[in-house]
C-alpha cells in the first residue's frame, strides 16, 4: 500500500509519498495563491520522483491552512497532529516539537505515540512566524536560505527593541542606511526571530528531545540563538528535511486511517 500526505501552507507547499514507513517521494514548492493548484502540482512532483501514478495512492491526507480545499484527499487534519507525527518519525526520542509555519508558530510536546499533550500556536502577528523572517530577507537583498548563515559571519549583531515586524522593517531600513553590515543586521534579525518563539515553546515547558520542524529549522542562526534561550539543545534531524514533517505525518496518518477501516 502507498500513502501520501499533502501539507499546503501560506508560503510553501510540500508533499510526500510513503510506503512501509519510507519516503518514495517528496516535493516542496512555493504555494500559489490557490490552495488546490498548490497541492495538485506539490503532489504531481512528488508522484514525479516516485516513479508512480496517481491511482497507485491508496488514500492521501491533506494538512496545512489550505487542507479543506484540496479535492483529492480524504481526510484534512490539523497541522499540529500532523507535525507531532511528522517530528516523531524524524527524530523517534522527541518529546517536544517546535513548528515555524509562514504565518504561525507553534509548540507542542507529545507523548511517545507521537500524540500532543499540551500545545500553544501564536497566530496572530507576523513576528516568530516564516514570513517576518521572508520580509526581512527581501530587505536584504537575499534569500531566506541564505540569512541563517549570516549570523556565523556577524561580529557584532543588532539589538532589535521590539519583534513587531513593521517595528523591525522600519530598523532595518535605518540599519542599512547607516552603513550596518548585513551580517550584524541579519544576526539581529535571527535572535528577534528566536526570542519570539522561546516565548511561545518556554510555556508549553519543553522536554528533551526537542524537535524543530519547519522551513524556519534549516536555519543555523535562529535554531542556535533558540538554543541559548531554552537552555537546551535542539536535534538536528538528517533522516528526511524538516519541513516536510507536517507531510510526512499526513502521510502516516492516511497509513493508519486505512488500516483502521
Amino acid at each position: 500500500m502507498i500513502y501520501a500526505g499533502c501539507d499546503v501552507g501560506s508560503l510553501t507547499s510540500k508533499a510526500v509519498i510513503m510506503k512501509h514507513g519510507r519516503i518514495l517521494g517528496r516535493a516542496v514548492i512555493p504555494s500559489r495563491a490557490r490552495p488546490q493548484l498548490s497541492g495538485q502540482e506539490v503532489m504531481d512532483l512528488a508522484l514525479g520522483e516516485a516513479r508512480l501514478c496517481r491511482d497507485r495512492i491508496t488514500a492521501c491526507v491533506g494538512t496545512g491552512y489550505g487542507r479543506d480545499n484540496l479535492s483529492f484527499v480524504q481526510a484534512a487534519i490539523s497541522e499540529i497532529t500532523c507535525h507531532a507525527r511528522g517530528g516523531l518519525w524524524l527524530l523517534p526520542t522527541a518529546r517536544t516539537i517546535i513548528d515555524v509555519g509562514g504565518q504561525d508558530c507553534k509548540a507542542f510536546r507529545i507523548d511517545d505515540r507521537g500524540i500532543p499533550v499540551k500545545f500553544l500556536t501564536n497566530d496572530k502577528c507576523a513576528s516568530g512566524t516564516g514570513r517576518f523572517l521572508e520580509v526581512m530577507a527581501k530587505l536584504l537583498g537575499i534569500g531566506m536560505a541564505d540569512l541563517g548563515g549570516l549570523s556565523d559571519r556577524s561580529g557584532s549583531p543588532i539589538t532589535f527593541a521590539s519583534t513587531c515586524t513593521v517595528w523591525v522593517q522600519a530598523d532595518v531600513i535605518k540599519h542599512l542606511n547607516d552603513g550596518r553590515t548585513p551580517e550584524d543586521i541579519g544576526a539581529g534579525i535571527n535572535i528577534a526571530m528566536a526570542n519570539r518563539v522561546a516565548m511561545l515553546a518556554s510555556a508549553v515547558h519543553p522536554e528533551p528531545d526537542i524537535c524543530m520542524t519547519g522551513g524556519v529549522a534549516k536555519n543555523e542562526g535562529v535554531v542556535q540563538a533558540l538554543e541559548k534561550l531554552l537552555g537546551a539543545r535542539i536535534k538536528r534531524v538528517k533522516k528526511a528535511d524538516p519541513q516536510l514533517a507536517g507531510a510526512i505525518g499526513a502521510a502516516l496518518l492516511a497509513a493508519e486511517r486505512d488500516g483502521s477501516r
